[in-house]
């Protein structure tokens, strides 16, 4: 007698989409889900860590995966640092400038 009707379903859905928009569901429903892929993830990683024997056989059924090689983790660290130095360089002519114009 007291269990969840379909109409008491249909009432909470339509009271969501009042209250949050159809606009901001989507991206609510996705953050959701991306939420809990990672929650799951890491809860694999705590049982991993309390037992080879659990590591075993989650990796006997998910596919491998491949890290990338160093050289390539170099390459975009040093990427990285060449376009942090041209953001710097540009921040300080925009600063030049806009002192430039301050003083005219």
């Amino acid at each position: 007698m007291n269990a969840l009707q379909p109409w008491h379903l249909i009432i909470l859905v339509l009271v969501v989409v009042l209250l949050f928009g159809a606009k901001r569901l989507p991206d609510a429903a996705r953050s959701i889900g991306k939420s809990m892929k990672i929650f799951k993830a890491e809860t694999k990683d705590m049982r991993g860590e309390s037992g080879e024997a659990a590591t075993q056989t989650n990796q006997a059924t998910e596919p491998e995966t491949r890290q990338l090689p160093q050289s390539a983790q170099v390459n975009t660290d040093t990427q990285v640092e060449q376009l942090q130095r041209q953001l710097d360089e540009l921040k300080k002519q925009q600063a030049t400038s806009s002192f430039d114009q301050t003083q005219k």
